[in-house]
């Protein structure tokens, strides 16, 4: 097995942020591992998206490594000096400030075969969303059709009578709601 590391040292973010998007390409294949990095909102990926190139130009020019086969063994993040400040506070008083560095050190294996990617890109067939949606817009003509046709079936004095009757259940809902939340006066 032929490995090639890389490193990245004195990175102005605290390790314990930097540990939470590195944990997430461990084991991954670089191309998944990238794809992971390009769509994480942290901070932290853009220095560690920039790491795993460079490891893998390394590999490719250094030690003739295939991309494909690369995949992620190990990142280790560590830290690194800090940098001590204070910050003004009340009373004359002062409270530290502890600016954090962190080291990354990235692993890539390649492995024999190539790793099976974990996610299985499908396109949906088109066909048979066509024929659902065709299908789909000739039910809602017929509904519509059938509508139409029982309107016109009802005669004036129907169509009053249920509009009547819709106000008034409207005016019990709305009677109910406001005898129950209405204001007290004092």
């Amino acid at each position: 097995m032929k490995t090639q590391t890389a490193k990245l040292k004195y990175l102005r973010l605290s390790p314990r942020k930097v540990r939470l998007v590195a944990h997430s390409i461990k084991g991954l294949s670089v191309n998944e591992a990238e794809a992971q990095l390009l769509m994480r909102p942290n901070r932290a990926t853009q220095p560690i998206l920039k790491l795993l190139r460079s490891a893998v130009a390394n590999a490719k020019n250094t030690k003739q490594l295939d991309s494909v086969n690369l995949f992620v063994q190990n990142v280790t993040v560590d830290q690194g000096p800090m940098l001590k400040r204070h910050m003004p506070r009340a009373m004359g008083r002062a409270t530290p400030i502890q600016k954090k560095t962190s080291h990354i050190v990235l692993t890539l294996v390649e492995s024999e075969k190539p790793k099976a990617s974990r996610f299985e890109i499908t396109k949906p067939k088109k066909e048979k969303k066509k024929k659902e949606i065709e299908k789909m817009r000739k039910e809602r003509l017929e509904q519509e059709k059938k509508e139409k046709a029982e309107q016109k079936d009802k005669t004036k004095e129907e169509l009053f009578r249920e509009k009547k009757e819709s106000k008034l259940t409207k005016q019990k809902e709305t009677g109910f709601a406001k005898k129950v939340f209405r204001r007290k006066s004092i």
